[in-house]
């Protein structure tokens, strides 16, 4: 090739898959050469070299960054699930497009589906002043209608863990109805109230066990007074399988975390997912953290709802055991117990249940009929499903052999 062609030949970047348009640009070499004046064009070469190297490197930056757009997608995304995808070999690029079929976000159809279900709950409890002089103190929660007959689920300790003088349920219409407590645990900071009231919104119950981390997370609640009264605030499921200790070091397991905005009055109030199903009950706020508020999953409450509804009652039963998981026995004492799973059984109640049935110290639960057990929290899940009376067939490892015992469960009292 000669100079002149040289000189005049232009170089193309043909990048199909960027907008189906060409790049073009194009290089040529400095042909003002003054031989009676070298200095001058040659300082103009170099001002003109400089200044190409200048429109080369954009040019290379802004093709580098339209690749760059066009592979991310691929990179970060190529796991979930797109209505169109990038397909075998093809050089075309598909867009990627989100059509709304409604003309309202998530949070305000959570909103708007839910809100009638949502209830605030007014207590009265006498107690003592700084004097010790007897007055009353209303107190204010949250509560979520789950039956048109009147039944509400709420925290324990919105009623006062069952020992409130007057309870009272304000709806959204404005309307208020005196309510009574049916059932209370303080284990799983749960009660239920009834009013005397048919035809009521109940909420949509979700499935809390399907739940991950990152997806939508909407509360409903009245923080701190009235004058907030159905206070909707967002977020995701931050963390799951979360514990806290309350009073007299007992344990709450097994929460959902959330970074929706939770507040003293949200409490009893629910926890929902992005297509409006009750996913939790709030219950608490993580002090000292921004963020951080805590939930009971709906699936433990659901036994309990259902027993309620249909028969107007429900009574917790008692195994009588103590344990840890088997996991966590293992690495605290350094030992194999030669058990993947279950619950080490560290003692076991006089006279109790499981005391009738055999079961020893020492020994490993690994079934409650066919449920597998993995800790202590999954067994009382696990009971919630039985009522007194009732027999249920235990599958224990002892000494590297399986034992099955059968076990009459009896009704949990509040001390045990």
């Amino acid at each position: 090739m000669d100079d002149n062609n040289r000189n005049n030949e232009v170089f193309k970047y043909d990048d199909s898959k960027l907008n189906n348009q060409d790049i073009n640009f194009i290089l040529k070499e400095d042909s003002n050469y003054d031989s009676k004046n070298y200095r001058r064009s040659n300082d103009n070469h170099k001002r003109r070299g400089t200044f190409s190297y200048f429109i080369v490197a954009m040019v290379g930056a802004l093709i580098g960054g339209l690749i760059s757009l066009y592979l991310a997608p691929i990179i970060l995304y190529e796991d979930l699930d797109f209505s169109t995808r990038y397909e075998g070999n093809s050089n075309v690029r598909q867009e990627i497009t989100i059509k709304p079929t409604e003309d309202i976000g998530i949070v305000e159809a959570v909103a708007k589906k839910s809100m009638r279900s949502v209830v605030g709950i007014t207590t009265i409890r006498r107690g003592l002043d700084y004097f010790f002089r007897p007055v009353q103190r209303q107190e204010l929660g949250s509560g979520v209608i789950i039956s048109s007959n009147g039944y509400i689920i709420t925290n324990s300790h919105v009623v006062g863990y069952g020992e409130a003088d007057k309870i009272t349920v304000l709806f959204e219409d404005g309307t208020n109805k005196s309510g009574t407590v049916l059932w209370y645990s303080n284990t799983y900071d749960l009660a239920i109230v009834k009013v005397n009231i048919t035809n009521l919104p109940p909420a949509d119950l979700g499935d809390s066990d399907a739940l991950k981390v990152g997806e939508i997370a909407v509360a409903i609640g009245n923080p701190l007074g009235l004058e907030f009264e159905r206070t909707v605030t967002s977020g995701v499921i931050s963390g799951l399988n979360r514990t806290i200790v309350i009073d007299n070091n007992q344990k709450i397991e097994d929460l959902i975390q959330t970074d929706a905005s939770i507040n003293r009055g949200n409490s009893g109030g629910p926890l929902l997912n992005g297509r409006g199903e009750v996913i939790g009950i709030n219950t608490a706020k993580i002090s000292g953290g921004e963020g951080m508020g805590l939930a009971i999953p709906i699936n433990v409450i659901k036994p309990i709802i259902s027993r309620m509804i249909d028969e107007g009652d429900f009574k917790q039963v008692f195994l009588g055991i103590s344990g840890v998981a088997v996991d966590n026995y293992e690495q605290l004492l350094n030992i194999d117990l030669k058990a993947d799973k279950g619950v080490y059984i560290g003692e076991v109640i006089s006279n109790s249940p499981a005391y009738k049935s055999g079961l020893k110290e020492g020994d490993i639960l690994l079934k409650i009929d066919n449920k597998e057990v993995m800790s202590m929290n999954e067994i009382r899940n696990i009971l919630l499903t039985y009522k007194p009376g009732e027999i249920a067939k235990l599958t224990v490892l002892r000494n590297d052999s399986l034992l099955y015992l059968d076990v009459k469960f009896v009704e949990r009292l509040d001390n045990q």
